[in-house]
C-alpha cells in the first residue's frame, strides 16, 4: 500500500506547534513503507511556514526541503494533478489541499495522511486519513502493518 504525506505532518516533524504532534510524526515516518511520497506542494507550503510562521531564515528552510526531498520521492505538481485539482476545489478542498490531494490520486496512493483534511474522505482510490486520530484508522494499521513486513 503506497501513501502520501500532507504538510502538516511535516510541519510537525520539524517541530512546529506541538511537541507531541512532533514525537508521532517521528513515530509515524519510521514505520510508513518506502515508497511513501511527498507532494512538491506540501515542501513549497512547508518552506512558507517554516520562514513565516517558525520564523526560521530560507536558507535553514530551503535545508529542511532538501532534506525531506532526500527522504521520499516527490510528486510533480504536473498538468493532469492541476486540472483535477482545480475540478476537486470546486467541490470538496481549497484549491492547494486539491492538489496535493490529486498529486497522491497521480501517485496511485491508497492513504494520504493528513490532519487538515477531512478525515476519510475519499476518491479516485485515495482516501485521507488522521494519523493522529483515536482509534487508529484501520488504512494507517494497514499501512504501517505492510511496511513492518
Amino acid at each position: 500500500m503506497k501513501a502520501a504525506i500532507d504538510t502538516n505532518i511535516l510541519v510537525y516533524a520539524e517541530g512546529i506547534n506541538d511537541a507531541e504532534k512532533k514525537r508521532k510524526a517521528w513515530d509515524l515516518f519510521e514505520k510508513l513503507p518506502f515508497d511513501t511520497v511527498v507532494p512538491v506542494q506540501a515542501l513549497g507550503e512547508l518552506f512558507q511556514v517554516l520562514v513565516r510562521k517558525a520564523g526560521r531564515t530560507p536558507a535553514d528552510a530551503r535545508t529542511a526541503v532538501y532534506r525531506w526531498s532526500d527522504a521520499f520521492a516527490l510528486v510533480e505538481t504536473s498538468t493532469s494533478v492541476l486540472l483535477a485539482a482545480a475540478d476537486l476545489a470546486t467541490r470538496q478542498f481549497n484549491f492547494w489541499d486539491a492538489v496535493i490531494f490529486s498529486a497522491a490520486a497521480e501517485a496511485n496512493c491508497r492513504v494520504l495522511l493528513s490532519e487538515d483534511m477531512q478525515h476519510e474522505f475519499r476518491e479516485r482510490g485515495v482516501t485521507v486519513v488522521n494519523p493522529f486520530a483515536h482509534p487508529e484508522h484501520p488504512l494507517l494499521k494497514a499501512l504501517l502493518d505492510s511496511a513492518s513486513k
